[in-house]
């Protein structure tokens, strides 16, 4: 997915957020702020999202000197979704479509994004998701695929959504490699979340090396692209993994919440719509 021109103000809203979360030195977001016109200015309209995200919380972490602005949000955000755990189990366990049910939580969980400048209620999120309709569900393409996939690969997104990613993994049945981002951007999952969280319990967690806030193939380190290659199943979670791979030549599966009226036009749904879409589908 490419850039369009109404992501540049989410440039400067993300940047402006994550610099006051980690410094209160007005001169330095200052700076942070000239430096991030600056930049926006020069780059491609052919890069994705993610691939500009990268270069402005790069510029974030050197000006503030905060490699992790997010860090207590994310674990107050993670605490809060452990709690909810054992009875968001009992509903999956109860429903007449287990699968289903968890494919939907997963998509609940998507709505912990501190990326996009909204509010959310988890519980409300949660409530509304399992009784909403899909705007796209290629839900027998993906029973189909997982009934003969041997290797799943899952992409996770933010961190403490992470913990109904766990949900729908140990719904699957089937061996899971869970990647997580090379280092702490916005609020996504790293390999010290997914500890926290207890997904090294129930699948191998990998890094993706991927520096960007969603999957960038170019940035990604060598073990991840031997994963993504030989997957035989590819879930990618959130709006920031769809930028970066939505045009890539191969089966994926993408569950999100159209968070933003960019993504929702570019894929042709509406904002807040929930999707499960996979993409070159045989």
């Amino acid at each position: 997915m490419k850039t369009y021109q109404d992501c540049i103000p989410c440039f400067f809203k993300q940047a402006l957020r994550a610099g006051n979360i980690a410094t209160s030195n007005k001169a330095k977001i200052r700076q942070l702020m000239n430096e991030v016109e600056i930049l926006l200015e020069k780059i491609s309209w052919e890069n994705t999202p993610p691939e500009t995200g990268a270069l402005i919380y790069q510029k974030i972490r050197e000006i503030t000197g905060n490699p992790d602005p997010f860090q207590k949000i994310k674990a107050n955000n993670i605490a809060h979704a452990l709690k909810l755990y054992p009875a968001l189990k009992r509903l999956v366990q109860s429903s007449n479509d287990p699968l289903l049910a968890a494919v939907r939580l997963a998509i609940a969980g998507n709505v912990i994004d501190l990326g996009v400048d909204k509010k959310f209620d988890l519980e409300t999120e949660i409530e509304q998701i399992m009784q909403k309709q899909f705007a796209v569900f290629d839900y027998e393409f993906f029973k189909r695929e997982l009934s003969s996939a041997r290797k799943i690969l899952y992409l996770g997104d933010n961190a403490a959504e992470a913990v109904f990613d766990r949900i729908l993994m140990e719904e699957l049945g089937k061996p899971v490699i869970f990647a997580v981002r090379g280092i702490p951007v916005i609020n996504d999952i790293t390999l010290k979340e997914a500890e926290t969280i207890g997904i090294d319990r129930i699948a191998e967690v990998i890094s993706s090396g991927s520096i960007a806030p969603g999957t960038v193939l170019h940035y990604c380190n060598q073990k991840f692209i031997h994963e993504f290659n030989n997957a035989d199943l590819i879930i990618s979670k959130g709006q920031g993994n769809f930028e970066g791979l939505s045009s890539v030549d191969r089966s994926v599966f993408f569950l999100l919440k159209a968070k933003c009226k960019v993504i929702a036009d570019h894929i042709g749904v509406q904002e807040n719509d929930i999707l499960l879409k996979g993409i070159n589908l045989q």
